[in-house]
């Protein structure tokens, strides 16, 4: 039995909207967690649940990131999220892309690299639900291939631990009246 809070690689989703952009891709991975019963079925509730108020080592991880990369002209994830809020809603620093009943995807497109999230909410295996984080990573130049590179471990871990804390707040959710 899969541990309730934990964070677990699965294969990658062949109905996520972003199957077109596996060929090829620099990083592919995808990640699942399960739900507490009683959770919320709303994708953009479940994604903020995990990528914003994230850890205090995640925050300064991002910073050392946006120190270092900035050297290189790349844009901060603060300068992501703020030209992205200006065109729609952002969860995170991360640009929504879209939205459907079954998945969300964030992302952007930069110099070095474009990214794509996909959240997906399925049925798991014992008859509850999943949350679903899928990444999908296509480098430009030398620049994107070393930076990810550089930042593939972390990101294995942060892609598991914004799971893993989507699914404490749902209970911690319905804890609290």
């Amino acid at each position: 039995m899969i541990n309730a809070h934990k964070a677990y690689a699965i294969p990658m989703p062949s109905d996520s909207i972003l199957a077109p952009l596996y060929r090829g891709a620099d990083l592919l991975d995808a990640y699942a967690v399960q739900l507490p019963a009683g959770a919320s079925d709303d994708l953009e509730v479940l994604a903020r649940a995990g990528f914003e108020r994230q850890a205090w080592w995640i925050r300064a991880l991002t910073r050392v990131r946006d120190t270092i990369m900035a050297t290189v002209g790349v844009k901060s994830s603060r300068a992501v999220g703020v030209a992205a809020a200006a065109r729609g809603p952002v969860i995170g620093f991360f640009p929504l892309r879209s939205k459907s009943a079954g998945e969300l995807v964030m992302g952007e497109d930069d110099r070095h690299l474009d990214f794509r999230l996909a959240v997906q909410l399925r049925a798991d295996a014992a008859g509850g639900r999943e949350l679903v984080l899928v990444t999908v990573v296509h480098c430009h130049n030398w620049l994107g291939r070393t930076y990810l590179a550089v930042i593939t471990p972390f990101h294995r871990v942060i892609a598991r631990a914004s799971l893993e804390q989507a699914a404490r707040k749902q209970t911690t959710a319905r804890a609290c009246p």
